[in-house]
C-alpha cells in the first residue's frame, strides 16, 4: 500500500511538472497558438526596427536642414563645409532607402499576424508631375458584365488615374493609367480593373526609370543628389530623398535574383576572390571598410556554366568575413595571398577542403616593379628619381612571361587539353623557375626586395603549381580583379558609402550589373525589363529572369 500510495504521488508531481499536455489535438492547439505569438512578435521587431529607421532619417534630414542655413547666415568658412554637406546628403540618401527597405520587411512580417498592424511612417512629401510633360493615356477598359453576379446593365461612374512616371532616354513623359469604374444597376456592386502594379507600393516610379537610376547610381558612379541636379535642369525636379526611397524598394524587390546568382556562384568547384577598399562615413572621419568580389567564370577551360561575380561588403578585412561567404562551399579558390584566407586552406574543414591556387599575375608583379625599364625611362625623361634596374628581376620577368605565352596558346581549350599542353610545355619551367628562384635566395639579403618576391613564391610553391595537376586552374586571378575594378572608378565620383546598410546595399546591385556585364547584357535593358516583370512572375521559373537566360520581354511575346 505504501509504495502504491508512493508511486501514485510521483505521477501526479510528473503530471504537476511537465507543461506539456500528451492529447494530439491539444498538442497540435498549443503549436498552433505558439507559431501566431512567433508571427506576432517578429512582426513587433520589423514595425520597430522600421520605426527607428525612419527616425534616424528624420534625425539626419533636419541636421541637414540645420547646417544648410547655418551655411546661409553665416555664409561658408570653407571648403570643407561644403563637402561635410554632401556627406550629411549621402548619408540621409542611405537612410531614406534604409527606412524603405524596413517598411516593406514591416509590412511583409505583419501580413502574417491578425493582432499586429504594419508600421506607417509618413513617407516624403512629393510634388505633382509638372504639367508640361507630355500625358499618355493608356485605358483600361471596364468589364463588360458585373464580375459579381454576370448582369450587364451597367452605369458608367467615373474613372481613376494613376500617373506613373516613366523615361524615355533624354525624353520625360507621364503615364496616366485610367481605370473605369462602373455600377451593376442590379446588385449595385461597384467593379473597377486594378491598379497598375510599381515596384514601390503606391509608388509612381516606373521600371525604365528605376533601372535608370539604379545603373547611373552604381553602374556610373553617379550619387542620388547629383542625378537629382540633373532632372532639374531637365524640368523634372525630384527630391534626393524621393529617389532615395525608391532606391531602397527596389533593391528589396530584386534580393531573390541576388540570392539565385549567390547559389550559382557557391555551386562552382573553382572561384576567383578579392578585395578592395571602400570608405564608409563614421562618426569622426571615414572608416575604410570591404568590398569582397567572389567570381565563377569557367570560360578560360570551356566551360558551359554561365560567368558570374557575386560581391559582399564588411566594415573591416578580418579573415571571418570570407571565412562566412565561403562557409558552404568547397573546391579550388584563385587570390592573393591574404592571410585571413588561411582558414578555409586548413585540413579537415568542413564541409570540405578549399586548395588554394596562386596568382602568377601578383608574383610577376613584384619582380616587375624591380624591373620596369619603361617606366624608369619615362621617370628619367621627367627629371624624376629612378630606382635601380636589377637583371635578377629582369631574369624573373622573363621566366614568368614564358609560362604566360604557353597559357595564351590554351585560353579557351578544354581542360584536358590544357591540363596536356601544361604537361609538355610548362612543367619543365616550372620545375628550372623553383631551381632559379632557390639559387637566387641563396645569394640574397633576407631583407632585399628581390628576396622577399623570390619568397612570395616559393612559400606557396604548392599553390602555385595547382595548375599543372588541374586544367581548370587559371594562371591568374585577374578575373576578380576586372570585376573589382568598377569600385576604384567609381570611389571618385561617390567619395564614400553613407552607411553599412549602403555598403549592403551597393554589394547587391555590384552583383547584378557586374554579373550582367560578364554575360554580354545591357545592365540597364536587364533591370528595366526585371522590374517591370518580377512582380507577376513565378517564383518556381525565376532563374528565367537571370541574365545569362534573360529573353527580353517583347522576344517573349513573340515567341509565345
Amino acid at each position: 500500500m505504501h509504495q502504491g500510495a508512493e508511486s501514485d504521488s510521483l505521477c501526479l508531481m510528473e503530471a504537476a511538472i511537465s507543461p506539456l499536455p500528451d492529447d494530439v489535438e491539444a498538442l497540435k492547439a498549443l503549436l498552433a497558438a505558439a507559431l501566431e505569438r512567433a508571427d506576432e512578435a517578429e512582426a513587433r521587431a520589423a514595425n520597430a526596427l522600421a520605426r527607428e529607421s525612419a527616425i534616424e532619417a528624420v534625425i539626419a534630414h533636419l541636421k541637414l536642414q540645420i547646417a544648410k542655413l547655418r551655411r546661409e547666415q553665416y555664409g561658408p568658412s570653407a571648403e570643407r563645409s561644403r563637402r561635410l554637406l554632401e556627406q550629411m546628403e549621402l548619408r540621409l540618401e542611405d537612410l531614406e532607402a534604409d527606412t524603405s527597405e524596413d517598411d516593406l520587411a514591416a509590412e511583409v512580417a505583419a501580413a502574417s499576424t491578425t493582432n499586429v498592424a504594419p508600421f506607417e511612417r509618413k513617407r516624403p512629401m512629393r510634388k505633382p508631375f509638372p504639367e508640361h510633360l507630355p500625358r499618355e493615356r493608356v485605358v483600361i477598359p471596364a468589364p463588360c458584365s458585373c464580375p459579381a453576379c454576370g448582369g450587364s446593365r451597367l452605369s458608367r461612374l467615373g474613372e481613376d488615374v494613376t500617373e506613373t512616371l516613366e523615361v524615355i532616354p533624354r525624353s520625360w513623359k507621364v503615364i496616366q493609367t485610367v481605370r473605369e469604374k462602373v455600377s451593376c444597376r442590379d446588385c449595385q456592386t461597384i467593379s473597377q480593373p486594378p491598379a497598375p502594379f510599381h515596384v514601390v507600393p503606391r509608388g509612381w516610379a516606373g521600371a525604365s526609370f528605376l533601372a535608370m537610376l539604379l545603373f547611373e547610381k552604381y553602374g556610373q558612379h553617379q550619387p542620388l543628389n547629383r542625378q537629382a541636379e540633373r532632372f532639374a535642369r531637365e524640368g523634372v525636379p525630384l527630391s534626393v530623398s524621393t529617389l532615395a526611397d525608391q532606391v531602397g524598394a527596389a533593391v528589396f524587390a530584386l534580393m531573390p535574383l541576388y540570392r539565385r546568382i549567390e547559389a550559382h556562384i557557391l555551386a562552382a568547384e573553382r572561384l576567383h576572390g578579392d578585395d578592395t577598399t571602400v570608405p564608409v562615413m563614421a562618426k569622426v572621419k571615414a572608416d575604410v571598410a570591404r568590398l569582397w568580389v567572389y567570381v565563377r567564370d569557367d570560360r578560360p577551360f570551356a566551360g558551359a556554366a554561365p560567368p558570374a561575380a557575386l560581391f559582399h561588403y564588411s566594415r573591416d578585412r578580418r579573415g571571418e568575413h570570407p571565412q562566412a561567404h565561403l562557409a558552404s562551399w568547397s573546391g579550388i579558390f584563385q587570390a592573393d595571398a591574404y592571410g585571413g584566407y588561411g582558414e578555409l586552406y586548413r585540413e579537415g574543414r568542413a564541409p570540405g577542403p578549399v586548395r588554394e591556387a596562386g596568382c602568377f599575375a601578383h608574383a610577376r608583379r613584384k619582380f616587375f616593379e624591380l624591373a620596369d625599364v619603361a617606366g624608369a625611362a619615362r621617370k628619367k625623361s621627367r627629371g624624376e628619381r629612378t630606382g635601380m634596374i636589377y637583371p635578377i628581376a629582369l631574369e624573373a620577368v622573363r621566366r614568368l612571361d614564358a609560362l604566360f605565352d604557353v597559357e595564351r596558346t590554351i585560353n579557351g581549350k578544354s581542360a584536358a587539353d590544357r591540363l596536356a599542353v601544361r604537361k609538355t610545355l610548362s612543367a619543365p619551367l616550372m620545375t628550372e623557375l623553383h631551381t632559379w628562384l632557390t639559387a637566387q635566395r641563396a645569394i640574397l639579403s633576407r631583407n632585399h626586395d628581390l628576396a622577399k618576391a623570390c619568397l612570395y613564391m616559393l612559400r606557396r610553391w604548392d599553390a602555385f603549381t595547382r595548375f599543372l595537376d588541374d586544367g581548370r586552374v587559371c594562371l591568374t586571378n585577374n578575373s576578380a580583379e576586372r570585376a573589382l575594378r568598377c569600385v576604384p572608378l567609381g570611389r571618385k565620383a561617390w567619395l564614400f558609402c553613407g552607411s553599412d546598410r549602403g555598403g549592403q546595399r551597393a554589394a547587391v546591385l555590384y552583383t547584378l550589373i557586374q554579373t550582367a556585364r560578364l554575360n554580354d547584357v545591357d545592365p540597364q535593358a536587364w533591370l528595366a525589363d526585371v522590374l517591370a516583370r518580377i512582380a507577376d512572375h513565378p517564383a518556381a521559373r525565376l532563374d528565367e529572369l537571370l541574365p545569362w537566360n534573360w529573353a527580353p520581354r517583347i522576344q517573349v511575346a513573340k515567341a509565345a
